[in-house]
């Protein structure tokens, strides 16, 4: 039996504009260029994390498990082509919770076409 030859890559998923820069499309603090993501996540971070776990197509139970949200990051980073580390995944999603969350949310409406 011979093994089947891989002639393409893998896709990184379904996402609208899936353009690997090398780094998140918007900064930790650009809160202003997404208000409602920003007012969802300064209210109710809860509901932001799970909102953004099930955009990203995973359960939305995610978003309120301990350490889900440094899962989600290190995937969506891995997935996007964004450049980091395991470490600096779990620094921001500790450190930087609500400002994380917030990016987060925003990179998946950005590359799902839904803000600009």
């Amino acid at each position: 039996m011979s093994n089947p030859v891989v002639t393409n890559q893998p896709g990184a998923g379904s996402y609208g504009t899936n353009v690997q820069t090398g780094e998140w499309s918007t900064d930790l603090c650009s809160c202003c260029s997404d208000m409602p993501v920003c007012l969802v996540g300064f209210l109710c971070p809860c509901i932001l994390s799970c909102y953004t776990a099930n955009k990203y197509g995973e359960n939305c139970c995610l978003g309120i498990v301990p350490g889900g949200m440094t899962a989600l990051r290190t995937h969506m980073r891995l997935t996007f082509g964004i450049q980091g580390t395991i470490c600096n995944d779990a620094v921001m999603s500790c450190c930087c919770g609500y400002l994380e969350d917030c990016r987060m949310a925003r990179e998946i409406r950005r590359r799902n076409g839904e803000t600009s």
